[in-house]
């Protein structure tokens, strides 16, 4: 991977901030952010100014890429001030929802696009990111984009920009799934008697280690599962409550239904 040219990054806020670090470690060329809170300026540096609004970035700036890190219900405000960049610059969007035609319909006919999901694990270079360009993308633009997610991660590609919204559904909700699980871990421990300080520790460790296993291992969840299950022992009698056809699967099944929905809804 190559250093990360001049971008143009709209939205300080986790996500955008979590990238941001990423393409730092990577040598980030000069750069602009945009992003009115107060505190978004903790990201200024050497190489980066952060201002308020995009009247205070220079007029001359050309930036290879316009990173769209805002939330998707402010697009329709946010995004139209960026078209004077259609043309020459890929815009790479990260909100959740926000259709390829949609943002097209902001910015005017030209602009290239590439809609991305990435997911929160992000801040700490593991995240995973789905991918899908528009036609107005170039191989060039396209790499460059790849470049910037891979800076956070592993990265995928798609040809329907409908799948995105499984996706988000899976992947870039799919970290408070996980969050959820440590917590309700954490809880029913102290039930039985465990000290909340153990508790957590158990729950938090149990998560990620098993996470790390899961990344490192040639096998299946499933098959990892089953090597941990002994019959007749303490993990069956858990599972055989878990995945009992009303219990987790049907309720995990629901959920990301329901996160699939929504994500469609926020395209407006």
């Amino acid at each position: 991977m190559s250093a990360i040219p001049s971008l143009l990054l709209v939205g300080c806020g986790r996500m955008g901030g979590a990238m941001l670090a990423g393409w730092r470690e990577r040598g980030l060329a000069a750069s602009f952010a945009v992003d009115p809170a107060p505190d978004a300026a903790r990201n200024a540096g050497a190489d980066l100014t952060v201002v308020g609004d995009l009247a205070s970035v220079p007029a001359g700036f050309a930036p290879a890429a316009v990173v769209l890190a805002v939330k998707p219900q402010s697009a329709a405000e946010a995004v139209p001030a960026y078209a004077r960049f259609a043309g020459s610059a890929v815009f790479l969007s990260i909100m959740a929802g926000r259709t390829i035609d949609g943002i097209q319909e902001l910015l005017g006919g030209s602009a290239a696009i590439v809609r991305a999901m990435p997911n929160t694990p992000a801040a700490v270079r593991q995240g995973i990111t789905v991918a899908t360009p528009s036609g107005l993308v170039t191989s060039g633009q396209r790499a460059l984009c790849e470049d910037l997610l891979r800076a956070i991660g592993l990265v995928e590609w798609v040809d329907q920009e409908a799948l995105l919204d499984p996706v988000t559904a899976v992947s870039g909700s799919g970290p408070a799934y996980v969050f959820l699980l440590a917590e309700l871990m954490e809880q029913a421990a102290i039930e039985q008697g465990i000290a909340p300080g153990l508790a957590r520790v158990l729950a938090r460790q149990t998560v990620a280690g098993s996470g790390a296993l899961l990344a490192a291992s040639p096998e299946s969840a499933a098959e990892l599962r089953k090597a941990v299950t002994s019959p007749a022992g303490t993990t069956e009698a858990a599972l055989k409550v878990l995945m009992a056809p009303d219990a987790l699967p049907k309720a995990l099944s629901e959920a990301i239904a329901a996160a699939t929905r929504r994500s469609r809804e926020l395209a407006g």
